[in-house]
């Protein structure tokens, strides 16, 4: 028979068991930051009908979707985590309270061209708080406290948590006259890291803005300062637009609140130049970018949308959320060697290796250990001892304990830190409350070095 040869599909990742490990630590970590605040999960099909899924969708979104037939059933997989949200809050309204907080975390399916950091299928980490009828700015402001808390918990201290509001800049766009073509105009000021300022202009200048208002737009938009001075800056605007004063009260808002979030200055940081897609949001934008790898572009985004769920219900579902591409995150931190190796990655905290035929004292100690919240693994095999701690290198266990004949006369086991190469005998309980406490000081190190 003809051998297949075994291979994965450009564009979908397939971890080593280490890497694994990483990841699920990570997933865990997220897992544990969003249910502090309140934040219950929320797992919903792959695959919907395509009528539901496409709903809302068309354009570049519509062509990228994976979608098939399976006898007269058109379907589709989904292509994000906020799409089936909508429709899951439509279908359960009667059933659930509101403010309705989830978190997902869960793969989602695009068919465009894979490339670096680039997935056709990858994880997603969201969160969303949605309102019936109405929802607080207080929410909007908690975002970033959320955001803060997620990557200081993953190990990461140098990112910055860049904020706008979308009512800012229709009202200023508006105050211009340039309502028209205020989408062709965000659009190239996106390109403003990549291009620079005066390059900005330029095709400011191409796209037919008038010269005082494409400096208008550059001074504005390149303001530089604290948020208190930003503040400042807005508030020279104010009164001109309704629609601008709505948005700079709720950004003002969301600033006030930060401390008391306990979101440091450092990490925050009021951004004009982003809009995060002219049709979806309506209110507070986020973007979070790493200060030291910026050519990443944003690690975490969102913002506030007016009704969630108009393809689905006649209700108005308003709702604020973001979300993490985790496996591009994955790619980019493996890829600048900033996931640790401190952490275990090993599927077992101990390997057992029985020295005697007499195996009955081995499974006892196995049943100890994992009843101390020891990961154990009891290795049976009969093969070489060189063989035996070969398997114990290369699974990266932290811990081997051998029990022979010698051993079993004095009743102790012997233990041997895989790290440091020391071995010693204790008693099983001595044994495993040893193993506990240094596998649970290594684990608590950061999943993420900088």
């Amino acid at each position: 028979m003809e051998k297949v040869k075994p291979r994965t599909l450009s564009g979908f990742m397939e971890l080593l068991p280490d890497r694994q490990q990483q990841m699920e630590k990570i997933q865990e970590l997220l897992r544990r930051t969003y249910s502090l605040y309140g934040f219950t999960p929320l797992d919903t099909p792959v695959i919907e009908a395509s009528e539901v899924l496409l709903a809302k969708a068309g354009g570049e979104t519509e062509k990228q979707i994976y979608r098939f037939s399976k006898g007269d059933t058109d379907l589709s997989l989904r292509f994000d985590l906020t799409v089936p949200l909508a429709k899951y809050v439509a279908a359960n309204y009667a059933r659930l309270a509101f403010p309705f907080r989830r978190f997902q975390i869960g793969k989602v399916y695009r068919g465009e061209r894979a490339q670096r950091g680039r997935f056709r299928e990858f994880y997603q980490a969201d969160i969303d708080i949605i309102g019936d009828g109405a929802l607080d700015i207080m929410n909007e402001a908690e975002i970033p406290s959320i955001i803060y808390r997620t990557f200081t918990s993953l190990g990461l201290t140098r990112f910055k948590i860049r904020v706008n509001n979308r009512k800012i800049l229709n009202g200023f766009y508006a105050l211009l006259g340039l309502e028209e073509c205020a989408a062709d105009i965000m659009h190239t000021i996106d390109k403003l890291d990549k291009i620079g300022a005066e390059k900005c202009r330029a095709l400011l200048l191409e796209g037919g803005v008038a010269e005082t208002k494409a400096d208008e737009i550059m001074r504005f938009i390149t303001f530089s300062g604290t948020s208190a001075e930003k503040l400042a800056f807005l508030d020279s605007y104010k009164g001109k637009n309704e629609v601008f004063d709505a948005g700079l009260g709720e950004l003002g808002a969301v600033c006030a609140y930060l401390p008391q979030f306990g979101v440091p200055e450092e990490n925050f940081e009021i951004d004009l130049t982003i809009a995060r897609g002219l049709d979806y949001y309506t209110g507070t934008v986020y973007e979070t970018t790493l200060t030291d790898h910026p050519e990443i572009g944003s690690v975490c985004s969102g913002g506030r949308y007016d009704n969630l769920a108009e393809y689905y219900t006649d209700k108005k579902l308003p709702g604020v959320g973001i979300s993490i591409g985790l496996t591009r995150l994955f790619f980019v931190l493996e890829e600048q060697g900033m996931l640790s190796d401190d952490i275990v990655t090993a599927p077992c905290d101990a390997l057992i290796i029985p020295m005697t035929e007499q195996l009955g004292e081995a499974v006892k100690t196995a049943t100890l250990l994992r009843q101390s919240g020891i990961r154990t693994q009891l290795y049976s095999e009969d093969k070489k001892f060189k063989a035996k701690m070969s398997y114990a290198d290369k699974i990266g266990v932290p811990f081997v304990v051998f029990i022979g004949d010698d051993e079993l006369s004095k009743g102790v086991l012997k233990i041997k830190d895989m790290r440091s190469g020391e071995q010693t005998e204790l008693s099983p309980d001595a044994a495993a409350k040893h193993i506990k406490t240094a596998v649970d000081e290594r684990n608590n190190g950061a999943v993420i070095k900088e």
